[in-house]
């Protein structure tokens, strides 16, 4: 029984990001197909003169317009017309919040990578002997610097993600020489994060197999269970 709990564990682990990502990929391609069906004349939808559907035929068409848009909004003549669109925007009660507060989102997950966080490190948090991943951003400026002048070490920003939702967490300016800088890229870190401390990238100890993986936790789960006093 517990070889064959073992061969679930595993089939689970390789079937369920599959079967989720295919999912969520298949309801967005509909989604976007739904969307922009309506303003394609009929003749010129696969469905017209094809036996079968092609799904994902809106998504490719609201590729290819975004992308129009993009390059026109790049001259002179774009800009300005954008210019304007956003003045009357933000003229516009309710709307102008909403549309201000999306642009911003947008701006920050979109900017350019050279703006973004580029190394992990290790900082006592929150005390002592006490270590924890943060993403190092950028030293101290503005005000923040002005204010900070009188501390001995330059000041570093960093984020704090917790664990395991790292879309929240805490800005923290620390002196740099309390940082511990660490090889492994973002997205690595992040996966430590996510992870709980269970996935280590860039450890050759850790990369095992995903049946010895599960084998490990079934063994690991029926050692705490005879240890567990009897009720």
């Amino acid at each position: 029984m517990m070889r064959l709990r073992n061969y679930f564990l595993t089939g689970f682990i390789v079937c369920a990001p599959l079967a989720i990502t295919a999912w969520i990929t298949w309801s967005f391609m509909g989604w976007v197909d739904s969307w922009v069906k309506p303003y394609i004349p009929a003749r010129y939808w696969p469905d017209s003169y094809l036996p079968f559907a092609i799904p994902g035929f809106g998504l490719v068409v609201a590729l290819i317009l975004i992308t129009l848009i993009g390059f026109l909004t790049a001259n002179i003549i774009g800009r300005t017309i954008i210019g304007w669109g956003e003045r009357l925007l933000s003229r516009t009660p309710l709307v102008r919040t909403v549309y201000t507060a999306l642009k911003q989102i947008f701006e920050t997950v979109l900017a350019d990578r050279s703006a973004s966080f580029k190394t992990a490190a290790l900082m006592e948090y929150p005390r002592k002997g006490v270590w924890c991943v943060v993403l190092v951003a950028t030293d101290a400026r503005g005000e923040v610097a002005r204010v900070l002048a009188d501390q001995s070490d330059e000041m570093t920003a960093v984020f704090l993600p917790p664990t395991p939702n790292p879309t929240s967490g805490f800005l923290l300016y620390v002196p740099r020489q309390d940082l511990r800088i660490l090889d492994m890229s973002i997205e690595n870190a992040l996966k430590l994060v996510v992870s709980s401390g269970l996935v280590t990238p860039d450890d050759p100890a850790a990369r095992i197999s995903i049946d010895e993986a599960a084998k490990i936790i079934a063994a690991r789960q029926g050692r705490e269970r005879e240890t567990e006093p009897a009720a």
